[in-house]
C-alpha cells in the first residue's frame, strides 16, 4: 500500500470516519477528506499531520507504508506488558510467529506456483514476510522483558 491509500484509508477507516477525526486535528472534515483523497492536488497532508493522525488513531498504516515505500520496516517499541509476561503470553507469541511463517510461505508457494512472479504476488509475500518479522521481533522483545537483571 503506498502511503497516499494509506492515509486515505486510516482517516476513513477511523470510527466516525473524517468527521469524527477531523475536529481533533483542528480542521474540519471537508478539509481532511482533501489532504487524504490522492486524486486532489488542492491540499496535502504534511508529515506532522500523518504523525498526528498515527497517533490519534492508533493505526500505524501509514507509518508502514512510509517505511515499506524506503526498504524499512516497522517493529513496535517494547511496553511495559513484556516485563511482565507469562508464559501463556509467551507460547501464544511462539505460535503467532509459527502462523506467521505458515502465511509467508503459502505466499511464496502460490506466488511461485504457476512459474511466474507477479507485482501483486510479490506484495502478498512482502506483506506475508513483513508480518513475521513483526511477531519475530514481539517473541524477542517479550523474551528480553523476562530476563532477569
Amino acid at each position: 500500500m503506498n502511503i497516499d491509500d494509506a492515509a486515505h484509508a486510516v482517516v476513513h477507516d477511523y470510527k466516525g470516519g473524517s468527521e469524527s477525526l477531523a475536529p481533533r486535528l483542528g480542521m474540519s472534515a471537508p478539509v481532511l477528506n482533501s489532504k487524504v483523497n490522492p486524486n486532489t492536488s488542492t491540499h496535502k497532508l504534511g508529515l506532522a499531520e500523518a504523525v498526528r493522525i498515527t497517533v490519534l488513531t492508533e493505526d500505524a498504516r501509514i507509518l508502514r507504508a512510509f517505511a515499506q515505500q524506503c526498504g524499512h520496516i516497522v517493529l513496535a517499541a517494547p511496553d511495559s506488558d513484556d516485563a511482565a509476561a507469562s508464559d501463556m503470553a509467551v507460547l501464544e507469541l511462539v505460535a503467532a510467529v509459527g502462523g506467521s511463517q505458515g502465511d509467508l510461505f503459502g505466499a511464496i508457494h502460490r506466488g511461485l506456483g504457476d512459474g511466474v512472479l507477479t507485482e501483486s504476488e510479490f506484495a502478498l509475500i512482502r506483506a506475508a514476510g513483513n508480518g513475521a518479522m513483526e511477531r519475530i521481533a514481539a517473541l524477542l522483545r517479550r523474551l528480553d522483558g523476562m530476563v532477569e537483571r
